[in-house]
């Protein structure tokens, strides 16, 4: 009777004779361990390695998928699937596992030194194809009339998420989310006629805003907490004068004393298609971010209308990203955009800045809908009071 076989064994001497250059010999022990024992990972990395040493493809690959649907992330196998379609010319096939390759990969200072330089090739190796592709692809659309600087913006942003250059973000409310209505992310001015009329009163608003700089009370942090809902983490903007409001209307109410002394300012938010509900919304105020401040990235209360921002003072060093697209503040040029997408800003100034802040419907609302939209807000809003006053 013969003595059962030392896989473990097996497995060393297999390694032994690929260390010594002998991939004919390592196969066949490989060959017996993966035989007897399918799940052994190593044995497969190693028949993986015996075979692409022999020129066996079909062999190398066949072992790699093995080792791959044990675990997808297995990094050695990666970057031989990446390695084996680089050198058979299969562009876009490598650059997919180069890059998964960069994307699976824990952080470079935890791997060995070994793995961390071929990861750091994996990344130069993913860059080269997406340049590769970048520089193909442009050239192929450019033959067909694609120009960046006059074709469709919404095309320009697919191309920049095909290349991977930028994520698809999405609508995530909070509280109140509308079916099917358009992800986007920016609205532009000309799409608005009523845009027009709060424009011409930017000087005017302006001037109302400057007559409250000296009144510091008149201001009071954005970001209040709420021992009655969980905490939210604003990067230590809860209850700070760093991002700070004078509210003209809030909650849906005009602020009586306010609107009083920015009499200009009412005027021209009249102009506006407020997002009303009764008892929840619209919001009016001045929203004034000091310098060097940076409100973090979040997501509004509902998809149901968007923001409209008139900026007022802004100085350079500021900018507001929503999605993937940043875009800066020009004084008395509404910037409009859907809050529902994450976006943050930020003030790397020394100076403090300062838009008027309003929300508007959505356009693609019909009216019905803006009045069920309204109700239902209006009775979570009149709900929450009830509960809160007993």
């Amino acid at each position: 009777m013969s003595a059962p076989l030392d896989f473990n064994a097996l497995t060393r001497a297999g390694a032994e004779a690929l260390n010594r250059r002998d991939p004919t010999s390592a196969r066949p022990l490989f060959e017996q361990v993966t035989a007897a024992r399918p799940s052994d990972v190593g044995a497969w990395i190693g028949l993986a390695l015996a075979c692409r040493d022999l020129g066996d493809d079909p062999g190398q690959i066949a072992a790699l998928d093995r080792v791959l649907g044990a675990n997808p992330g297995h990094l050695p196998a990666l970057l031989m699937k990446a390695d084996h379609f680089a050198k058979t010319g299969d562009g876009r096939a490598a650059k997919t596992f180069y890059r998964a390759v960069v994307d699976r990969a824990p952080p470079l200072e935890t791997l060995s030194p070994h793995l961390r330089s071929e990861v750091i090739r994996a990344q130069r190796q993913a860059a080269h194809y997406a340049q590769t592709f970048d520089a193909y692809l442009h050239e192929a659309i450019s033959a067909v009339g694609f120009d960046p600087a006059t074709s469709s913006r919404r095309f320009a942003q697919s191309l920049d998420l095909l290349l991977g250059k930028k994520e698809v973000y999405l609508q995530q409310p909070r509280a109140f989310y509308f079916p099917e209505l358009p992800q986007r992310q920016f609205y532009e001015r000309s799409e608005f006629p009523w845009v027009a009329q709060v424009e011409a009163q930017a000087g005017a608003i302006r001037e109302e805003l400057l007559a409250l700089a000296d009144d510091e009370g008149a201001f009071e942090p954005y970001i209040r907490s709420d021992s009655g809902r969980p905490p939210r983490d604003y990067g230590g903007l809860a209850d700070n004068l760093d991002w700070s409001a004078f509210y003209l209307i809030r909650n849906g109410a005009e602020v009586e004393a306010a609107a009083t002394r920015c009499p200009r300012t009412m005027e021209a938010l009249a102009a506006a298609p407020l997002f009303k509900s009764p008892g929840r919304t619209p919001s009016a105020l001045f929203s004034r971010l000091r310098p060097r401040t940076r409100i973090p990235p979040h997501t509004g209360q509902t998809n149901a209308c968007l923001i409209c921002h008139l900026p007022l003072i802004v100085p350079s060093g500021c900018g507001l990203r929503v999605g993937n697209e940043t875009r800066h503040w020009t004084p008395g040029q509404a910037l409009i955009f859907d809050d529902s997408i994450e976006h943050e800003a930020w003030n790397d100034s020394d100076q403090p800045r300062v838009v008027l802040l309003f929300e508007i419907w959505r356009p693609e609302l019909t009216a019905d809908e803006r009045t069920l939209v309204a109700a239902t807000l209006s009775s979570v809003a009149s709900y929450d009071a009830a509960r809160s006053a007993r």
